[in-house]
């Protein structure tokens, strides 16, 4: 999914409870590769607490005037608990998940958020992963599990945790800037997959 930088826009939807290093990470690697990004409570408050304590303030709420899904080129579900499963009770956000998905626009999640997509049958005869502990939801609800770091299968992205959220974070920006970006910020940050 090859995209303008000038053009795309991220939202990392931000959940009370997330794993923050899942979230801020993906945030941080968009940053250095120029490509704008928000970080969008699903409440209405804008500071969110992490599952670790870490006290967040995001950029915008799904619940602010004027706020769009349809500014977005990619949605982005970090992990954690109870963040994933305050992301998979937020019904506007479980709608425009299956919008996109249904209009072949990207969206990725990792550790256990891949559960939010299965459970919304948006994983179902597709390849994934995440948090190993997640997996009984992702085969249930019919994905086709690996074990890799970061999968990607159409429009969905999705990873396993913590651990490989530098991974996920230099696919995402592979998928808008190229590969090429994405192996120059890898160097900047001296990460060796």
């Amino acid at each position: 999914m090859h995209t303008d930088t000038n053009q795309a826009r991220v939202a990392v939807m931000i959940a009370e409870g997330l794993e923050e290093i899942e979230g801020l990470t993906v945030v941080d690697l968009l940053f250095r590769a120029g490509i704008a990004c928000d970080t969008v409570s699903i409440a209405p408050e804008r500071t969110v607490t992490s599952s670790h304590g870490v006290t967040i303030v995001c950029d915008r709420t799904i619940f602010d005037e004027g706020f769009s899904f349809d500014d977005y080129t990619l949605v982005v579900l970090p992990g954690g608990m109870p963040g994933t499963t305050n992301l998979g009770a937020c019904k506007p956000l479980e709608d425009e998940l299956v919008r996109r998905v249904r209009g072949c626009l990207p969206v990725a999640a990792i550790c256990a958020a891949p559960t939010v997509l299965a459970r919304l049958g948006l994983l179902a005869g597709r390849k994934a992963t995440c948090y190993p502990g997640q997996t009984p939801v992702l085969e249930e609800h019919g994905a086709v599990l690996t074990e890799g770091p970061v999968v990607v299968d159409g429009c969905i992205t999705t990873s396993r945790g913590m651990g490989t959220a530098i991974d996920f974070g230099l696919e995402l920006v592979a998928q808008i800037r190229g590969r090429a970006e994405a192996d120059r910020i890898a160097q900047a940050i001296v990460y060796h997959a």
